[in-house]
């Protein structure tokens, strides 16, 4: 008996069952109106001209009341414009793209690491197998201090490193924007490991000499989703001083964090971090709205700092032989998944359509009513944005996401090749990927994108931006040179 195919019928019915539910409810009021509008057409041209004008005759207006009805519509109208949010505008972003000579090959890691950790080989056999595993590319960078054996983790070697980083990509937004040093009102500068005095935000007021009246702020420890902490502090700034611009500023410094020791929890972020920077111009100037790229719409900030395994899951201490390092616990994607379990739940009901909530929330009534075993709904919220930009923390976390959001390849693309060939660069990983999905020529007027960030502390935190206008496919940036051999392949396993 020759084989059947398989049955695809109610696969297919049950697709298209939801693709009408989602239509109805997000247009139920769209659908409600129209039949009344009709209704009440048909009904004012079965009465005729006659008794139109009848009826209209019959109603009598007064001019105080008129003038009354005037004055209250100007007022309501007044008091909803002045009260309403200033409009946040990204007006454009630069990356800092290290030079060729702070390349860091597999093998030349490994070089390293066997000459540093020559007493202890089973530390060096450790990275090898977490960087086999890291999702991390051939083409990835580290400060020029980190190059030398032993490293140079020096207090000068550190400043290098953040003048070269910050300086070269405010150098890129001037040249972007045609921003004027004098023009920036607003500054902040995020980097969790480094923060030497003067902070790195006067070394910036410093080198461009920036206005007196500048107001500047410089945030450290805040980990890898500082960026979007950066995001949001400027974004409440821009909302009390009219017609100003903000640079926000987001790197990690790695000269002075390079762990030399032994404790395998601490070796790990010495596999992971590599150089990056980002400098961002926000705004809300209503002149910057048409060459602007993207419109502020959300941000979304949640901390698990009250709970002690949280806040110890990623965790700057000594080990015991005294040498500093930055330590991550083995119950982090737990807890960064129970972060983002509560971001989500903020986020979810201002950026879901009318479909995804109900169906959220009619499962929840179901679960607490008849059967608590019934398995909770995940919304769809690739139906609330086209773009993803995962914080690439690492493969573990980008992995996680993709499965607990049900992501496809495609949405989570640009984290993982921005993993691949510039590794984790902390706070600013978000801005290569918004630029390798703009280079790729993915984005267009109206476009939604969702970004989320994970840092010390605990914190999970998200933006969400609109695209302003269709972006043409950058000649500049990080991804200028090798996007056209992206996206690549990674194997599960890189064997060296």
């Amino acid at each position: 008996m020759p084989p059947t195919l398989p049955d695809f019928s109610n696969s297919v019915k049950l697709k298209y069952v939801k693709l009408g539910y989602q239509y109805l409810v997000n247009h139920i009021l769209t659908l409600t109106l129209i039949p009344i509008m009709i209704a009440i057409f048909i009904e004012v041209l079965r009465l005729g001209p006659d008794e139109i004008l009848s009826l209209w005759n019959s109603l009598h207006f007064d001019l105080v009341q008129i003038l009354c009805s005037a004055f209250l519509i100007i007022f309501i109208a007044t008091v909803y414009f002045m009260s309403k949010p200033r409009t946040i505008y990204l007006v454009d972003y630069a990356c800092f793209k290290p030079p060729v000579t702070c390349r860091v090959p597999f093998a030349t890691f490994m070089e390293h690491s066997r000459l540093i950790l020559k007493n202890n080989p089973k530390s060096v056999e450790f990275q090898m197998r977490i960087l086999e595993r890291s999702g991390l590319g051939e083409e990835t960078c580290l400060p020029p201090a980190i190059h030398y054996i032993p490293p140079k983790p020096t207090m000068e070697e550190a400043r290098g490193e953040a003048q070269l980083v910050i300086f070269s990509a405010m150098d890129a937004l001037f040249s972007k924007t045609g921003l004027k040093p004098k023009d920036i009102d607003i500054l902040i500068v995020n980097c969790s490991l480094f923060s030497p005095t003067p902070s790195l935000s006067a070394m910036v007021i410093n080198k461009y000499k920036l206005r007196s009246n500048i107001k500047s702020f410089n945030l450290s420890g805040m980990g890898c989703s500082a960026g979007l902490i950066s995001i949001d502090l400027a974004r409440d700034l821009l909302q009390v001083h009219p017609n100003s611009n903000a640079v926000v500023v987001s790197t990690e410094i790695i000269t002075p964090n390079y762990y030399q020791g032994n404790e395998r929890a601490m070796l790990l972020p010495n596999c992971l971090f590599r150089m990056g920077g980002a400098a961002i111009l926000l705004s809300n100037r209503r002149s910057e709205r048409k060459r602007a790229k993207y419109r502020l719409v959300h941000v979304v900030r949640t901390h698990k700092g009250g709970d002690d395994k949280a806040y110890r899951c990623v965790f700057e201490e000594e080990d015991k032989e005294g040498k500093v390092g930055i330590s991550l616990q083995k119950d982090l994607m737990a807890i960064a998944g129970e972060a983002l379990k509560s971001n989500i739940t903020t986020m979810g009901p201002l950026v879901l359509p009318a479909s995804e909530q109900l169906l959220f929330l009619l499962t929840l009534i179901g679960r607490k009513i008849f059967n608590p075993k019934w398995k909770p709904y995940i919304p769809d919220f690739k139906q609330a944005f086209e773009h993803f930009c995962i914080h690439a923390g690492g493969r573990a976390v980008i992995d996680e996401l993709q499965k607990n959001l049900q992501l496809s390849t495609e949405h989570v693309e640009a984290s993982r090749m921005t993993l691949h060939r510039f590794g984790n660069t902390s706070s600013s990983s978000l801005w290569y990927e918004l630029s390798y999905i703009e280079s790729k020529g993915r984005m267009k007027k109206g476009d939604r994108v969702w970004q989320i960030a994970f840092g010390s502390g605990f914190k999970c935190n998200s933006a969400v931006w609109k695209c302003n206008r269709s972006i043409k496919i950058p000649v500049d940036g990080p991804w200028a040179d090798c996007i056209d051999r992206y996206p690549v392949h990674i194997p599960e396993i890189v064997k060296l």
